[in-house]
C-alpha cells in the first residue's frame, strides 16, 4: 500500500512555470498544477510510506525557486 500526500508549493517570482516542470520529472509525482491563491503549485506525490514521502520533499522537491512548502497527508478516501 503507498501513502499519497499533497504538497503545497510557494514558488518565487517569476519562477512557477520553471519548478512546475522541474517538479514533474520527479519519480513518484503524480499531478503538478500550477494553481492561484496563497500557493502557486499543488503537487500531488505517492511514495511507499511517510518516511518515503518525507525524503522526496526535502530531497526532490526543495530546490532554488521554491520558498516554502506545505505537506498534507492524505489520510483516507480513495
Amino acid at each position: 500500500m503507498s501513502t499519497k500526500a499533497y504538497i503545497l508549493i510557494e514558488t518565487a517570482v517569476g519562477k512557477t512555470r520553471e519548478v512546475a516542470q522541474s517538479l514533474r520529472q520527479v519519480n513518484g509525482m503524480m499531478t503538478v498544477d500550477v494553481v492561484t491563491g496563497p500557493y502557486d503549485i499543488i503537487a500531488l506525490l505517492e511514495a511507499k510510506d511517510i518516511t518515503s514521502i518525507g525524503d522526496l520533499v526535502t530531497d526532490k522537491v526543495h530546490f532554488s525557486g521554491v520558498v516554502r512548502t506545505v505537506t498534507c497527508i492524505s489520510v483516507g478516501g480513495n
